[in-house]
This record gives C-alpha cells, sequence and structure tokens, in this order.
C-alpha cells in the first residue's frame, strides 16, 4: 500500500481544475439553454410556454446524477461515442439550463406591468421590450439567485465522477484507493470545495443584501 505524500495531494488538488472547467462549461451550456427557458415561459406563445414548463418539470424533478446516466448511455444506443467529459457537460448543461431558466423567469416577472405597458405604448415590440425594457431591470434581480445556484452547480460536478470523469471527487477516489486514508483526503477535498463555493456563496448573499436595501 502507497502512503500518503506530497505527489498524491497535488494530483488532488490539481485536479481541481476539472471541476472549474466543467462548472464554467456546465453553466455557459446552462445560460443559453436557461435564456430560451426563460423567453418561452414567459413569452406569448402558449405551446411554447408548456413545453418550456414540461421541461423544468422534468429536469427538476429527477435526480441529476440519473441525468447524467442517460446523458452518457443514451448517446451511444444511436451510435454516437460520448466521452466522459463530453456527458458530463451536457448533462449539467441540460440540468443547469432548467434550473437557471426558472430563475430569470422569476426574475423578468417581477418587472411591473407598467413597464410593459409604457414600452408597448411606445411601440415596441416584444423582442425589443425585452432588449431595452425588462432585461435591464431584470438582470440585477437574476444575479444573486444565479450566483447561488453556481454554487449548487459546482458542488454537483462531484456526481461526474460516477460516469469515469476525472474531476476533484473522483481524483480523491482514485487516491484514497491507493493509500486508503479517507479522513485526510476527503477532508482535503471538502476544504477545496469550501475555498471554490464559500466566496462565491458571500457574493450572493451581499448582492441579496443590496437588492433588498435598493428596493427599500
Amino acid at each position: 500500500m502507497r502512503t500518503l505524500g506530497s505527489g498524491e495531494i497535488l494530483f488532488i488538488l490539481a485536479a481541481i481544475r476539472w471541476t472549474l472547467l466543467l462548472s464554467a462549461a456546465a453553466f455557459v451550456g446552462g445560460s443559453i439553454g436557461g435564456m430560451l427557458i426563460a423567453l418561452m415561459r414567459s413569452g406569448r406563445i402558449k405551446p411554447l410556454r408548456w413545453v418550456a414548463f414540461g421541461y423544468i418539470k422534468l429536469f427538476q424533478g429527477t435526480p441529476l446524477l440519473m441525468q447524467l446516466f442517460l446523458a452518457f448511455f443514451v448517446p451511444g444506443l444511436f451510435g454516437f461515442d460520448v466521452d466522459p467529459w463530453g456527458a458530463a457537460a451536457l448533462g449539467l448543461s441540460l440540468h443547469a439550463s432548467a434550473f437557471l431558466g426558472e430563475i430569470w423567469r422569476g426574475a423578468i416577472e417581477t418587472v411591473p406591468r407598467g413597464q410593459w405597458e409604457s414600452s408597448a405604448a411606445l411601440g415596441l415590440r416584444y423582442w425589443s421590450q425585452m432588449r431595452l425594457v425588462v432585461l435591464p431591470q431584470a438582470v440585477p434581480i437574476a444575479i444573486p439567485p444565479t450566483v447561488g445556484f453556481l454554487v449548487q452547480l459546482i458542488k454537483g460536478t462531484s456526481l461526474a465522477s460516477i460516469i469515469g470523469f476525472v474531476e476533484l471527487t473522483r481524483a480523491a477516489q482514485v487516491i484514497n484507493n491507493a493509500v486508503f486514508q479517507p479522513f485526510t483526503i476527503f477532508g482535503i477535498v471538502g476544504l477545496a470545495y469550501f475555498a471554490v463555493c464559500w466566496p462565491l456563496s458571500a457574493y450572493s448573499k451581499r448582492m441579496e443584501r443590496r437588492l433588498a436595501a435598493a428596493t427599500r
């Protein structure tokens, strides 16, 4: 049995970059999908609203672990070869788009109805209303819950280890299988997640306080 040394610790810490890269890829993909979902949910076309509603309920109502399994195995049924990185990024992006879409829909709907009516009276169509009037007011409201969800997304990347993607948690499992010092190894992993997530959580809470003060 190997002993736990600096090389093993550095291997674990080096895997943080894959956690961050996966989180960034999922957040970008989820942001694109989430904006589409939010616009569909808050739009005027009823079938699109129902499609977006069903998508949100599907991904919010099923475990993320199952979604990652499906993203990894289902493409193979249709002849597509997906590696763990691609499957993890796809599964987390679909997951994130459902949650971000609902967060951003809520922010859009907090804009007073009078703003919509005033912009319509000025002759603005729906997309111009969104771009020039609604979204500039909705974005500050959406920032705190969006950052809060990003924290959850970073922690959720640990489930990608189950499909073989070597991020922080998977790297720790590999080293622990060699040295069998779970308390030390997973203690290091916990501290690493805390170091990444705590500043984001603190920023989200500060933004919430600023928003609350601005709306008084």
